[in-house]
């Protein structure tokens, strides 16, 4: 990745307290998984920006190796690297997700 699209992500990624590289946006998710971590988001009442990757091949493949992570959508909590679907779906049937977003969000 060249420092031009790191520059971007890192942008991206510290203007909302919660950002998702997706593909699609929270109002139209083009895809299951986005779509779910959207669903939990909302369901949370949690504000959240999103990124759609679909619209810019360098993001798309840059997140990726930005958070060593090989799939999409990846959430982002004050600028830290949370997980995919799968896993926010395990911490949101644990309760543990709901914990760490107020956390993040009250400081």
């Amino acid at each position: 990745m060249d420092a031009s699209t790191r520059q971007r992500i890192d942008a991206l990624i510290t203007t909302s307290p919660v950002m998702v590289f997706m593909k699609g946006n929270k109002l139209m998710p083009q895809c299951g998984f986005s779509n779910n971590v959207v669903q939990i988001l909302q369901s949370l009442g949690v504000p959240f920006e999103t990124f759609d990757v679909l619209s810019d091949m360098e993001i798309r493949q840059g997140i990726k190796e930005f958070s060593d992570w090989p799939t999409i959508p990846q959430v982002y909590v004050k600028g830290e690297f949370l997980g995919g679907s799968d896993i926010l779906i395990e911490m949101y049937n644990s309760g543990e997700l709901r914990e760490k977003l107020e956390v993040a969000l009250a400081s």
